[in-house]
């Protein structure tokens, strides 16, 4: 979906002069700094001839072209100098303009605002979306993995709440003997949904874990919004763990989960990587799976209630679309709180 933010690279990934490349819903971007230290990400093709941007360097706050030295604004795309002009050319350089787009960093990320091909900045962008944290002082940590498949498979993937006791199975998270039914209530957000805060499933050890360590109950918060955006905050007196994961579009038949979490439990980054890498990897080892069979473009289908978020979800963008489209105020596919019951 356009008109969004998304996560196109880490922040240690552009230090210095360096230049990044990155792909985000097919358009080749490059990402850097200014010789003050801001990001900026503009397509990564010259205008001239199409040669990467990506090979050349920047200079000061300009980005320079490495095949005829063409410079560009860093902030803006406008070109600032071609070289081989003489005075008798009538070119005006400063009409010229290599592909731009808003940039912001938050939480460790390099943000891109990818507005549609053709088409002009609204008159105000929101900021990019920010980790929820609930103390100055906490530890964080990234992980990504790239999934074979369109992004609308990753993302009902990742708010599938039925796969767990059979794809993540471990000693602690989930068994295929631990399946019992649930009941969780849902309410309608802007451009999303939330499943209520709730008693975590007694099936998943770290919860219970969590618990014993305060002596208070541990609450659990989880959003999904548009375009691609989950968050799951879990609470236990004054403990608390927040993460987020985006599943970014880089091409039709590729996506990426980018996934950063940020907490002040006694739980050191290195302990917490191997679990949280092993569950990605198992989302990841799934996916790859169902690409196989998804290449023969299979009839599918979703179920209640385990399905519903799903049916939410491609509810939610279309009814987005059509508000784009025609001005109309955005319908919201729920009327309003609702429990789902599914075993898992």
């Amino acid at each position: 979906m356009w008109d969004f933010w998304y996560p196109a690279a880490l922040s240690t990934k552009t230090r210095g002069q360096k230049l990044t490349k990155a792909l985000l819903l097919e358009v080749p971007l490059v990402l850097g700094r200014t010789a003050e230290g801001k990001v900026f990400a503009m397509r990564d093709s010259c205008p001239h001839r199409g040669i990467p941007l990506s090979c050349g360097r920047v200079d000061g706050n300009a980005l320079e072209c490495c095949y005829h030295g063409w410079r560009f604004d860093a902030s803006s795309g406008q070109c600032l100098e071609i070289p081989s002009l003489t005075l008798q050319d009538k070119v005006k350089v400063e009409r010229i303009f290599a592909g731009h787009y808003p940039c912001q960093e938050r939480d460790g990320y390099v943000w891109v605002y990818m507005n549609a091909p053709g088409t002009r900045l609204p008159e105000r962008i929101p900021d990019a979306p920010a980790l929820k944290i609930f103390s100055e002082k906490c530890k964080i940590t990234y992980l990504s993995c790239e999934l074979p498949s369109h992004i609308d498979h990753g993302i009902i993937g990742l708010m599938d709440p039925a796969h767990g006791p059979f794809v993540h199975q471990s000693w602690f998270w989930r068994k295929r003997a631990s399946i019992h039914e649930k009941a969780k209530q849902f309410e309608p957000i802007p451009n999303g949904f939330r499943m209520s805060p709730h008693t975590p499933s007694a099936n998943s050890a770290p919860y219970q874990l969590l618990k014993k360590i305060t002596g208070e109950p541990v609450t659990t918060t989880i959003d999904f919004v548009l375009p691609n955006l989950r968050t799951e905050i879990d609470q236990s007196g004054k403990l608390w763990f927040s993460s987020r994961a985006t599943v970014t579009p880089v091409r039709r038949d590729l996506c990426r989960i980018d996934f950063v979490a940020a907490w002040n439990l006694p739980l050191p980054v290195f302990l917490f990587r191997p679990f949280a890498k092993k569950f990605l990897r198992q989302d990841q080892q799934t996916m790859i799976k169902q690409a196989e069979g998804l290449k023969h473009n299979p009839r599918l289908m979703l179920i209640d209630d385990a399905d519903r978020q799903a049916k939410w979800y491609f509810a939610l963008k279309a009814n987005l679309l059509e508000s784009r489209r025609t001005g109309a105020p955005m319908v919201h596919p729920m009327g309003g709180p609702v429990t789902l019951r599914w075993r898992s």
